[in-house]
């Protein structure tokens, strides 16, 4: 059995590349693959292996105090999530491109997975503000989802502008782990957004607590699965729609006809029309096993 670990942690690293050299070390030693992002801000990881494998690992970086208390999300693996182990020093650990915040004290609250079910099972007035990129979405989101049309995530700052209609309203910003509402209410804040929260360890979470809930559809996430349920759901529901004819799908496909290229759902069908721009996502070891 495989396991992909999602993970990050907002801390002082003095030593980045010191870091990067024990990470890829531990890495190659367990056998994991996947990748990691080491700035002065933090760490932001993603990593596939055997569940023994992952298991170790955590234990591994938890014995490091400034990691002693980060948080583990994990979800099925199947062998080839990632080609290999690419462990890289940045500027950020999530590009925002907005200057330096000190995210323990000027991120916006945060509700828990139980609070934000509660919002929905007592049909509380909200907004629901998803941060991730455009095409993400599309294939999973929460009921009461405002959707700001990123492209990519430093595409933030503009947009804030374009969502002006939101002030007043009670805002719970979602993401897929966390990381990005971690960095992206601190702007908001700034540009005076008030009545403003975060989901405490994101949609993973959520999804992992209340399987079938008020989140509808699958998670996108960056490595070659392309989406995840992170726990089996009875009757799931599929809101991903082909970007050709409509219909209900959640196979996503590059498309070379834009530059730079973007990522779109497709069905088999409609594949076979478009193939000529489409290419799949899935790596040459994974068509092997197919």
């Amino acid at each position: 059995m495989y396991k992909v670990l999602l993970f990050y942690k907002f801390i002082n690293i003095e030593s980045p590349e010191e870091l990067r050299d024990q990470q890829k070390a531990l890495c190659d030693r367990l056998g994991l693959t996947g990748r990691m992002i080491i700035a002065h801000e933090g760490i932001n990881g993603t990593f596939e292996g055997t569940a023994e494998a992952v298991e170790k690992y955590k234990q591994e970086l938890i014995k490091d105090s400034r990691f002693a208390d980060i948080v583990f999300k994990e979800s099925e693996g199947n062998g080839w999530a990632f080609p290999k182990a690419k462990i890289k020093v940045r500027d950020e650990i999530v590009t925002l491109n907005a200057g330096e915040f000190d995210n323990a004290t000027e991120r916006a609250n945060e509700i828990t997975a139980e609070e934000l079910h509660s919002l929905y099972e007592s049909d509380e007035d909200f907004v629901v503000l998803d941060l991730r990129n455009d095409y993400e979405i599309k294939v999973g989101a929460f009921e009461k989802t405002y959707d700001p049309g990123l492209q990519n995530f430093r595409d933030l700052s503009e947009k804030l502008d374009d969502i002006k209609e939101l002030h007043g309203k009670k805002i719970v910003t979602v993401c897929t782990g966390g990381i990005r509402c971690d960095k992206a209410t601190c702007l908001m804040k700034k540009r005076g957004f008030e009545n403003i929260y975060q989901l405490k360890d994101g949609i993973h979470n959520y999804m992992e607590k209340y399987p079938g809930g008020h989140f509808k559809g699958s998670l996108f996430v960056f490595d070659n699965r392309m989406i995840t349920d992170v726990v089996e759901v009875d009757n799931k529901e599929v809101i991903g729609r082909c970007v050709y004819c409509n219909n209900l799908s959640e196979q996503y496909y590059s498309d070379d006809s834009f530059r730079p290229s973007r990522k779109v759902i497709c069905c088999d069908n409609c594949y076979q029309a478009h193939k000529d721009t489409l290419r799949t996502v899935l790596p040459e070891k994974a068509e092997q096993k197919v």
